[in-house]
């Protein structure tokens, strides 16, 4: 199966979209400048720290002068002091630069998806959307903050020494000119195995979590269908391969630390013997060996760091070009730039242009489809009066939720158009539509908050009393008298610690709260008992008086009392009229309805 995992394991570094990443970076300017400034003093006083060593073997060991040592302990205090300085300096404004662009990440990405449609929520599976804000944030967050410490330290030091070293002795710094192609060449195929390797754990890495995920949500299902055996084995193979990826990439790397460290005292040996026969023939001082040593130790450790550096870019390709892709996804369906200017949008609406909405609705002439070769709709037409509800009826691929999905313009007509008192919807923008519509879905959305702040979301300006009295309007007070808070009670994550009627009822408050022109009702009782439903169904008839709605009915009983029951079959509308006059039909729906009143009273009386 095709996991997203398996593509990074081809990926490459893409500049255009590490310069996309870097312009969010260098948007803190001035903490980008600090950081340089305190990581090139650091890099420097690196390379000073061999050079105060040499001058102190040279003239105070050697020489035995020690006239200058009380400026060699001054010049030694400032250089740690620098040292504490420049780390602290460094520290922060990279700690700095580390949060901001998280934060700038985060809030491209989701004022992004709120600008979406919703057919990118239909398509896309909420864990990567998750992913995207979260772990794929934070990895380019730490990479272009700590990376450019790393990476300027590493190359500064590295050209540092190099300057050193020629200046002082050229003879002992081609030794390591000679070693650096080798040790980049020998860096290169080691970090492009192991990351490589790492890659493949980090894929098995995302197929174990993916099951343990399914382990604790489907323990029900497990349980009664006794394959806990079945399920360890499958785990077990998964958690194998993960270790065996692991062990790969652990020992690669151990592999190419215990070669690096080898040349680097090959190097170091080198140096030593070569050095020697300088000093014995008086050509440089045993403190300068003493310095070309510590430079050739110390040349090593940047290197690693830079192709280390370079391994994480590449390994971090994925997770930029994903979050770069989030943040500039175009949303499916707009305003046009003249519906814009005129009624504003998200995030800047015009409302003093904007129109009341009476409720009439058509639907004309209009062709749909998910799919190009598969017409969901094709030369649809139906009218909907102000204030008539309409249930709409049908198995299973019927097309009603495409209607629904089409008047919410959650997705747009292919072909024809589709009419909000007399005037085509795309030419008032989304915001004006959405202000004025409300949905109530099968199964409400609570937020993690208390009762009155969930039916607030309807409104978010309401007051108080008017979360109350909306709320009494429809029942929700039948069982928030018995909670000890009342109101201001936790409905816990999800509304978990509500039944499905209590949270369906929140829901319709929210909806009485909003006062929507048009109201829309997707399968809302589907899910509840029958106590429940009879509470739901008073809400339902005081929350449709007076508003064009459309019910989306699964239980026939509840929309006995339409204004209009339209019956659908493959898109088409096969019968339409009040229930008693599609009774007296007695053609799809009066067998519909038969075949459900029987299964009701057959399970009443099995109950």
């Amino acid at each position: 199966m095709h996991h997203e995992d398996d593509q990074d394991i081809q990926s490459k570094v893409s500049f255009n979209t590490w310069k996309k990443i870097l312009k969010v970076v260098l948007s803190s300017r001035k903490n980008v400048i600090l950081l340089l400034i305190f990581v090139t003093t650091v890099a420097i006083l690196d390379v000073a720290w061999p050079l105060i060593n040499r001058y102190a073997i040279d003239v105070f060991f050697l020489g035995n002068d020690y006239s200058t040592w009380p400026y060699f302990v001054a010049v030694n205090i400032m250089v740690a002091l620098g040292f504490g300085l420049n780390v602290w300096g460094f520290i922060r404004q990279a700690g700095i630069i580390e949060a901001k662009t998280s934060y700038i990440f985060r809030k491209q990405a989701f004022a992004n998806l709120q600008r979406l449609s919703y057919s990118y929520f239909d398509q896309t599976p909420q864990g990567w959307i998750m992913a995207r804000m979260t772990s794929d944030t934070r990895k380019l967050s730490l990479i272009v903050s700590w990376g450019i410490v790393d990476f300027l330290w590493a190359g500064l030091q590295m050209v540092g020494i190099l300057v050193v070293l020629y200046i002082t002795f050229i003879k002992l710094a081609l030794i390591i000119t000679i070693l650096m192609p080798i040790m980049f060449v020998i860096a290169y195929f080691f970090q492009k195995a192991i990351l490589n390797r790492h890659r493949i754990a980090k894929k098995h890495n995302s197929q174990l979590t993916a099951q343990f995920n399914e382990g604790f949500s489907g323990a029900k299902t497990t349980k009664s269908l006794s394959i806990e055996k079945d399920n360890y084995d499958e785990f077990e193979v998964t958690a194998r391969k993960l270790k065996t990826a692991s062990v790969r990439a652990v020992v690669m790397s151990a592999a190419f630390s215990s070669i690096i460290l080898i040349l680097a005292y090959v190097g170091v040996a080198v140096t030593m013997y070569q050095g020697t026969v300088y000093v014995l023939g008086t050509i440089i001082t045993i403190g300068t060996l003493q310095m070309f040593i510590a430079y050739t130790i110390n040349f090593f450790e940047p290197v690693m760091v830079i192709t280390q550096i370079l391994s994480d870019f590449q390994n971090a390709q994925a997770s930029a070009e994903r979050l770069t892709g989030l943040i500039e996804t175009q949303p499916d369906i707009e305003d046009r730039p003249d519906v814009i200017e005129q009624y504003g949008d998200l995030f800047n609406d015009k409302k003093e242009h904007w129109e009341e909405l009476k409720g009439d609705v058509e639907f004309k002439d209009i062709t749909f489809y998910y799919n190009e070769n598969e017409n969901i709709l094709e030369h649809f037409n139906f009218k909907a009066k102000a204030g008539q509800s309409v249930a709409l009826v049908g198995h299973t691929g019927s097309g009603k939720t495409t209607i629904v999905n089409l008047l919410s313009r959650f997705y747009e007509p292919k072909k024809g158009q589709l009419l909000i008192d007399g005037i085509d919807y795309r030419e008032r923008s989304l915001h004006w539509l959405h202000k004025r519509l409300g949905y109530v879905l099968q199964s409400p959305h609570l937020f993690s908050t208390t009762i009155m702040e969930n039916i607030r979301y309807g409104r978010l300006d309401a007051t108080d009393e008017e979360v109350i009295s909306a709320a009494e309007s429809v029942g929700v007070s039948t069982f928030v008298e018995k909670l000890d808070k009342k109101y201001e009670t936790f409905v816990g994550e999800g509304g978990n610690l509500l039944s499905v009627g209590q949270k369906q009822l929140i829901s319709f408050a929210r909806a009485v709260l909003a006062d929507p022109q048009i109201l829309i009702l997707d399968e809302a009782t589907s899910s509840i008992d029958s106590e429940s439903e009879l509470v739901i169904q008073e809400a339902t008839d005081r929350l449709l008086k007076d508003r064009t709605s459309f019910i989306v009915a699964h239980r026939l009983s509840t929309i006995v009392k339409a204004d209009l029951i339209v019956v659908l079959e493959m898109g088409k509308i096969i019968e339409m009229g009040t229930h008693d006059e599609l009774i007296e039909k007695r053609g799809k729906y009066f067998n519909l309805y038969k075949n459900q009143f029987l299964q009701e009273r057959l399970q009443d009386i099995i109950q």
